[in-house]
């Protein structure tokens, strides 16, 4: 009998509390334990997270070993570690715990057949996506592309719960976020998009959201290209998407001063993975790394 491959609802977090408890047991999944602190700026109150000097030193042992036994790239998602699968949420797309996690219950949400992180994202997509939201309260992200901090090829997105931090608002750039376009207070490029209070429970709510989606690429600028038959941006973006909004933001670089940005440094979350680079981020501002690592507000 072939195994259920549509999420049943109400069994997605007892999934993930259930699988990660497996995982941290056997090993196959990694936290990296990190010191928080909040760093105010440009109106934010910033999380950011700096790795723990152990868990440093356990990072570095480690990279040494993979440089010393040469190890081929290879693709984690193919096939999917059985120690880290929570879930089949359709006949597209897989939930895995992300193996290395910095955020508890760290999802991702894989497709299941090869796609490149450089394709836009098509109904399927938002499908899984919104599946999951309904779950659990989180905020899901997109990097589309090496330079806006994609570290795999295989194309996934990927959803934490909220809070982010240990104090409100949920996500820390929510204060600046108002009504529908570009918002004045964020000094670099990008799009805005709220829904209404009950646009993510409708049943066509994934063709809302990617009806969203799309008119946020046009507004940022982001066109696309055709490559080997697969649509792909034509310049790198980060995606966030909560219950309540849809944000874009086109990039121009992946690091500041070696300090490498994802799609949650625009939600107002930063890593960082030594006190040289938390000094990089208090010396020029958690805003102002934005901004270098987006594109120009007057693009």
């Amino acid at each position: 009998m072939e195994r259920q491959r549509r999420l049943i609802p109400g069994t997605l977090w007892p999934a993930i509390l259930r699988q990660t408890e497996h995982a941290l047991g056997c090993g196959a999944l990694r936290p990296i334990d990190t010191q928080q602190s909040m760093i105010d700026s440009g109106g934010i109150r910033f999380l950011v997270r700096r790795v723990s000097s152990l868990m440093h030193k356990e990072q570095q042992r480690e990279q040494a070993h993979k440089l010393q036994t040469a190890m081929r790239p290879q693709n984690p998602f193919l096939p999917p570690d059985p120690d880290l699968f929570v879930a089949d949420i359709s006949d597209t797309h897989l939930a895995l715990l992300n193996k290395f996690n910095v955020i508890d219950h760290h999802l991702l949400i894989v497709t299941r057949e090869f796609v490149p992180q450089e394709a836009l994202l098509d109904l399927a997509d938002f499908e899984a996506l919104l599946a999951c939201m309904a779950e659990f309260d989180g905020i899901g992200f997109y990097n589309a592309g090496t330079e806006a901090g994609a570290s795999q090829p295989h194309k996934h997105l990927q959803i934490v719960p909220l809070p982010l931090g240990q104090t409100d608002p949920p996500v820390p750039i929510e204060p600046l976020l108002g009504a529908q376009g570009r918002l004045p207070e964020l000094p670099f490029w990008h799009a805005f998009a709220r829904f209404d209070a009950d646009d993510l429970t409708r049943a066509d709510a994934p063709k809302l959201a990617l009806s969203r989606y799309r008119t946020l690429l046009e507004a940022a600028g982001i066109g696309a290209l055709e490559i080997d038959r697969v649509w792909c941006h034509a310049a790198p973006y980060n995606l966030l998407v909560t219950r309540r909004w849809m944000l874009l933001v086109p990039r121009s670089q992946e690091r500041v001063e070696g300090v490498s940005v994802n799609a949650l440094g625009f939600a107002g979350s930063l890593f960082v993975r030594d006190p040289a680079q938390l000094d990089v981020i208090e010396r020029l501002g958690p805003m102002t790394v934005l901004e270098r690592a987006a594109l120009p507000a007057n693009t």
